[in-house]
């Protein structure tokens, strides 16, 4: 007698169906994260040298970040969290005293306006990225509400109701200059 043992047949043909749809539902259920980084715009690349920027040096706020975290803003030891407003002061200070929109003191040791201060940001290759990108961000939210503050003085509205041209307007009248270097 012969042992014969059938194979039994496995229906296979709904098994991509199956694969189909558990591949729709991940893609749909999903969430991909949204990528964060710092908007910055790159200048223009120098064509004819020398390349050399002529500025006060009273139009310059230095800001370093040593290995350990701690803050020096003009030779002086700072918090990050004290930045925003020191920024603000620095930027909108009004030191000639041409602009007319400024709102600060018109120190003598802060920018003559807005459209000459310069933030020299330097940081040690050893510094913690965390603290980097929180100065970044102070940085950020210091531009974002002297313009803030602009648009709802000239045009009587929201940022994000600004046309095309008084948006060029407002970054012309805090242009967002930083120098960035590493310290060795």
């Amino acid at each position: 007698m012969r042992n014969s043992r059938q194979t039994p047949d496995l229906n296979a043909g709904s098994m991509a169906d199956i694969a189909f749809l558990l591949l729709i539902f991940f893609l749909v259920t999903t969430t991909i994260p949204n990528d964060k980084g710092i908007v910055r715009k790159l200048p223009n690349k120098c064509e004819a040298p020398p390349c050399i920027a002529d500025f006060h040096e009273r139009n310059v706020l230095r800001i370093a970040l040593n290995r350990n975290g701690e803050l020096m803003v003009n030779d002086d030891l700072s918090l990050i969290k004290d930045l925003k407003d020191m920024l603000i002061e620095f930027i909108d200070n009004n030191g000639d005293k041409s602009c007319d929109y400024c709102h600060g003191n018109s120190f003598t040791d802060a920018s003559d306006n807005p459209t000459k201060a310069i933030i020299s940001l330097s940081s040690d290759r050893e510094s913690s990225y965390k603290d980097f990108i929180a100065i970044q961000a102070e940085l950020t939210a210091a531009y974002y509400e002297l313009r803030e503050t602009y648009v709802k003085n000239n045009f009587g509205k929201e940022i994000a109701l600004l046309t095309p041209q008084q948006l060029k307007q407002t970054r012309d009248a805090y242009p967002l200059l930083i120098s960035e270097a590493n310290l060795k």
